[in-house]
């Protein structure tokens, strides 16, 4: 006889008609998860991870090619391969792109361009030759980033003035301030410590070329000073005037003459040299990462500095290459990557007492957080310490979002040891629960990270100096928390649902933060929705499913670009893919109709594309870093979002909920307790 738990819908456990309409719809479904499963196996880890590689932009190769110019210790082998890649990167118009399908962007093509030219190869080359063209009609180097004309600078191609100042006197102010260091987001903090120490040693390293041929009308100063609000009281043209008393200030650190000055630069250093411990390098991020290898050359610490070689091989281990080619990943996932493939794997009915899956188990709780990180600055509760980060190891920044999907992993596999499993979730569950923000949301590091006068600082044009909640986590908070039996009436679910409704967009779809874009956002929300068990009749989740079908390609499948970040118009258009396919199926298998037709175009598409090894191909780029700046092509996206769609399709099939926790045993249909 069928057991039904707290959080399990009434129809876990029936065999339904429903079941039997569909069972022969779903045979090709079968086949393609069996081949799925196979796949996906042959790529475990024999640790019992996944971990798929991060695909970026050329970017991170082009910075490379300039650290070594700078730092002088050019291997010509290596920079032999990172020519090629920033050539096999090149658009037709001769730019670079910071998304597959997208434009050229003023920052990856100068960057490109330099770290060929600095590389020897000559401004005549016809493929230069366009690139210039391309830099010069983007607007050159005055249009580029504050981060990245820093790199320019430390190479004698632009000026130190011109570049905002980064002070190190910021880790100073108190938290009672209003803007302080805490008030910046996790990944603004890691990468601007190193750089305020950079501002203060100013290491420029001349290196034998220059852009001029990149001005359009020949440099000027007025290209260089950073554009003002035409109002005069504005927070950014305060903040300019800031800069300037910031400049005069660094005049006399120069010579010594500053009051806190050695003060500061002593806690910047120890920040980063903290926070190596207990990490793969600076946030275990490439420019945090990287940036620290250039603080600590400008401390003057010497090239054989156990700390310094150790940031080193870090850096080193993102790097791949191929006898003629490389490419660096910004981080490594398999956190991330191993919860969603976990979960995938059991919605689509692989038992919980399979080994692989028990051994999958085991490694994400081995990499729990048992540490008070940096969320404590700005989430100051008497919680106990958990959460899990992205990447390998990176103790002092768990964050919720894959907090929340491997607690939804965690809850499906009590393994050998079901008290320690259970400790986990619970626990886990608790210290996400505490990050919910005012407004009922989410965010994916702090909690009420959203100062906006922080955004006007004249170095925060990387569009991530803040983190903000988000409908897309949100709603992944509050899927967990309905697979974990809590009910609508819950205060902290009011809350989120009241936060989700209010994000809606006018056509009914939603933003998404974290993955690209409104199909990702739309789908997330539905699904967290469901979960709750919430009645999906209700009109402003009948508009998210019309949005979902409005947007379906002729193909079956569903696909989004980058270009959405720039301009809404364009949501929801792009090639189909087979991760965006999978997203917009689970958003509809919310509604919990395997008749319906778009639902069931969106499945023969994920068989159709199936690949024979059973995975899926993808080029485009799903993934979101920061939005309008930085993109990533996860690369276990492909094969693991369409598994789970196929399994939630199957257990809709057969009358399960997604996440609903049940295992065969003896022929029958068992849920087992937590």
């Amino acid at each position: 006889m069928a057991i039904r738990e707290k959080g399990t819908p009434p129809s876990v456990g029936r065999t339904t008609n429903r079941m039997r309409k569909t069972e022969k719809a779903g045979a090709d479904v079968g086949g393609a998860i069996k081949r799925s499963h196979d796949y996906l196996i042959s790529v475990q880890h024999e640790e019992g991870y996944w971990v798929g590689e991060l695909m970026v932009d050329s970017t991170l190769v082009s910075d490379m090619v300039a650290y070594h110019h700078w730092a002088g210790d050019v291997d010509e082998a290596w920079q032999k391969r990172a020519v090629n890649h920033i050539f096999d990167r090149q658009l037709s118009d001769g730019g670079w792109n910071i998304y597959h399908g997208g434009p050229a962007e003023v920052n990856a093509t100068i960057k490109a361009y330099l770290a060929l030219k600095l590389a020897g190869i000559s401004p005549t080359d016809p493929r230069m030759l366009k690139a210039r063209e391309m830099a010069r009609h983007l607007g050159g180097p005055p249009r580029m980033n504050t981060f990245s004309k820093l790199y320019l600078t430390l190479l004698g191609l632009w000026e130190w003035k011109y570049v905002p100042t980064i002070p190190c006197e910021v880790l100073l102010i108190g938290k009672w301030f209003h803007v302080n260091f805490w008030e910046m987001s996790n990944w603004s903090r890691a990468m601007l410590v190193p750089l305020a120490i950079i501002n203060h040693y100013k290491p420029t390293r001349k290196c034998g070329v220059d852009l001029n041929e990149l001005y359009a009308e020949g440099y000027h100063e007025r290209d260089c000073q950073l554009p003002r609000d035409p109002e005069f009281f504005t927070w950014r043209n305060f903040f300019l005037r800031l800069d300037k008393l910031h400049k005069f200030a660094e005049l006399w650190a120069q010579v010594g003459i500053h009051p806190f000055r050695r003060l500061a630069l002593k806690r910047c250093e120890e920040f980063m040299l903290e926070r190596f411990e207990g990490s793969d390098g600076l946030a275990a991020i490439f420019p945090a990462m990287l940036n620290s290898i250039i603080a600590m050359k400008a401390m003057g610490y010497p090239d054989d500095s156990p700390i310094l070689q150790r940031e080193l091989k870090e850096l080193k281990r993102l790097e791949h290459h191929t006898e003629d080619n490389m490419r660096i990943e910004p981080c490594f996932s398999p956190v991330w990557d191993t919860a969603i493939v976990q979960i995938a794997l059991r919605e689509s009915c692989m038992s919980e007492e399979d080994p692989r899956i028990k051994k999958a188990n085991s490694w994400l709780m081995d990499h729990e957080i048992r540490f008070r990180g940096d969320w404590y600055h700005k989430n100051p509760v008497d919680v106990e310490p958990s959460g899990w980060v992205f990447e390998y190891n990176n103790k002092w920044n768990p964050d919720v979002d894959d907090t929340a999907m491997v607690l939804m992993a965690l809850r499906q596999v009590p393994g050998d040891d079901k008290k320690r499993r259970d400790e986990c979730l619970a626990r886990g569950m608790e210290w996400m629960k505490a990050f919910q923000c005012r407004d009922g949301g989410w965010a994916a590091f702090d909690k009420d990270c959203t100062k906006g006068i922080l955004e006007k600082v004249p170095f925060a044009d990387h569009n991530a100096m803040l983190d903000p909640e988000c409908a897309d986590i949100t709603a992944r908070i509050l899927e967990c928390l309905g697979y974990e039996g809590y009910k609508t009436d819950d205060p902290q679910v009011v809350r989120g649902l009241k936060y989700v409704k209010s994000q809606q967009e006018e056509d009914g779809s939603w933003y998404g933060r974290w993955g690209v874009n409104y199909i990702y956002g739309t789908w997330q929300v539905l699904r967290g929705m469901r979960a709750l068990n919430i009645d999906m009749g209700e009109d402003w989740l009948q508009r998210g499913k019309d949005w979902l079908i409005s947007v379906q390609n002729e193909d079956g499948g569903w696909g989004e670009r980058c270009n959405t970040y720039d301009d809404p118009v364009y949501k929801g258009q792009g090639p189909s893919t087979a991760s965006q396919t999978a997203w917009a199926v689970m958003g509809l298998c919310a509604f919990d109709d395997p008749d319906m037709p778009s639902l069931k175009k969106g499945l023969e598409y994920l068989v159709r594309t199936q690949e024979a090894d059973g995975s899926w191909a993808e080029e485009e780029t799903t993934g979101t870093g920061f939005p309008q700046v930085f993109y990533l092509k996860y690369d276990m996206y492909r094969n693991a979002w369409p598994l789970l769609a196929l399994g939630t399709y199957k257990k809709m099939c057969e009358g399960d909920q997604a996440g609903s926790i049940r295992f065969l045993a003896d022929g029958d249909v068992v849920a087992f307790a937590k």
